[in-house]
């Protein structure tokens, strides 16, 4: 009998669900968006109750779509938006506020003061991440600081704190269970990354009761059955969890040390597998969880750059130099080479490895001989730089040279994009028939965990490629494009 998974994608707009069968071939999805909350600027918030709903319609949807009896399922993999971060009551399941979106900066100056009292060195050492309030720590302190009782009801344990894929897991359970993988748990500035256990030390920094977090498990393995659904029968185990680029990465079969991948979305995600090894990083990189399978847990350096896809939007809707998104490539193609013209995305300030929330973006190099085509080329060579700039970080700090470069999200769809990345990384990259990664790699976690597959080995064999790009220029040829992009990363942060 053929067994199928339910594949749940919790972002940041839009929940989506996906039914897959044995060959991860998608044969039912849904997908429905839901509301952004802006109380004020720099805060972003979402309704977790908009968030089950949304969740629940899209299940049914894919279902339906798939024509898939229900009781088929095999397990349920999640894969969500992460550091988002919510609070509920354990009895009723109600949530005590609006939960606290991933991009929210209300924590920034509860970050700056720990900062200047020294303690970024030791956050850094236990969690490889920085601090900043991009990660949920400081999130849950400030809710239980600012919700009215919530800071006593959490030291009596009546309320529970989770990232959404705690929360999908409360809610498919019928609240029996309160847990998270190690991929989401690695994101919450709590967790020591050695043991892959909260920390009491910085859960006291942080001024977070350990009352309210939840359990810690494997990204592979049943933690829950579902119970009490309209939409799902009872007994379907949750089998796999994974924080939405931990999931990409293993959707994209990057199972061994030194094999990357690169999500080109609004901004852009480039993590690399560093086996068991945790490494940690000096250069503005973060050292994560990518997954842990058994007893076996596998670490991941990463580098997320702000502006990716956004940056070709801005030409589109800022500067009005192409109509739709898809013409950046047909125009930039016009031309050779982009002329001496450099392009700076920093827009919403600089991510790793530089981490410059004041760089502004910058575009140098112009003269009469300047065209909008050589700043749509320049724009795509600025999304590739920053890329180089995240590779050659990594490489140097785990001392693995990466063979090739697998690549997913919406711009890589783009062929020249591509072409010039791999140009610039001298190194082949390789773009799957199926780029619905993140997933792909709930699917696939889902599916280990209850026996549909045994090993990664035998998911290798369901990973094919679309198409291959190689570099096609040497590296000297295009050093003086290198000193002209580091030129104008100097002069954008100063």
């Amino acid at each position: 009998m053929t067994r199928y998974i339910l594949a749940i994608d919790q972002g940041t707009t839009s929940s989506r669900a996906f039914v897959v069968n044995e060959k991860l071939q998608v044969i039912g999805q849904g997908q429905k968006e839901f509301q952004q909350i802006y109380p004020k600027p720099g805060w972003v918030e979402h309704n977790l109750d908009e968030i089950w709903s949304s969740t629940c319609a899209v299940i049914a949807e894919a279902l339906a779509s798939s024509k898939v009896d229900p009781k088929k399922i095999a397990a349920i993999g999640i894969t969500n938006q992460r550091e988002t971060t919510g609070i509920w009551d354990r009895k009723t399941g109600q949530p005590i506020h609006n939960a606290i979106v991933w991009q929210c900066r209300r924590t920034a100056d509860t970050c700056q003061v720990l900062k200047d009292n020294g303690h970024e060195p030791t956050v850094h050492k236990l969690t490889g991440l920085v601090l900043d309030p991009y990660f949920s720590g400081t999130k849950i302190a400030w809710l239980l600081d600012n919700v009215s009782a919530a800071r006593r009801l959490a030291q009596d344990g009546e309320l529970a704190f989770g990232t959404i894929d705690t929360f999908l897991i409360w809610k498919l359970t019928g609240g029996s269970v309160h847990a998270t993988d190690v991929s989401n748990a690695s994101r919450t500035m709590l967790m020591d990354l050695s043991t892959c256990e909260w920390s009491s030390h910085l859960c006291d920094l942080l001024r977070v009761p350990e009352s309210v977090l939840p359990k810690i498990v494997a990204s592979s393995g049943v933690m829950g059955e579902t119970k009490g659904l309209s939409v799902l029968p009872d007994g379907i185990p949750i089998a796999g969890i994974a924080g939405d680029q931990q999931a990409a990465l293993f959707g994209q079969a990057c199972f061994h040390a030194g094999e990357a991948k690169c999500t080109y979305g609004t901004g852009s995600f480039l993590l690399m597998n560093t086996g068991e090894t945790l490494v940690p990083s000096q250069k503005g990189l973060l050292t994560t969880v990518a997954w842990k399978i058994g007893d076996t847990v596998t670490y991941a350096l990463e580098g997320a750059s702000f502006i990716a896809g956004a940056a070709v939007q801005w030409l589109r809707d800022g500067l009005g130099l192409i109509q739709k998104a898809e013409d950046v490539e047909l125009l930039a193609a016009t031309v050779p080479d982009a002329n001496g013209v450099t392009f700076v995305p920093a827009l919403s300030g600089l991510g790793a490895p530089h981490w410059d929330p004041h760089a502004r973006g910058i575009i140098t190099g112009l003269t009469r001989g300047a065209t909008k085509a050589h700043i749509a080329r320049a724009t795509l060579e600025g999304i590739a730089w920053q890329q180089y700039d995240l590779l050659a970080a990594m490489q140097n700090e785990s001392g693995i040279r990466l063979k090739e470069l697998r690549v997913d999200g919406g711009a890589a769809r783009n062929n020249l994009l591509m072409q010039i990345q791999a140009n610039f990384l001298q190194v082949p990259l390789v773009r799957p028939k199926i780029t619905e990664t993140t997933v792909l790699g709930a699917a696939m976690l889902a599916g280990l965990g209850v026996g549909v597959w045994k090993s990664t080995q035998e998911l290798v064999k369901t990973w094919t490629a679309d198409k291959r790009f190689t570099p096609e220029v040497s590296m000297e040829k295009i050093v003086p494009q290198r000193q002209q992009w580091e030129h104008a990363v100097h002069r954008c942060m100063t």
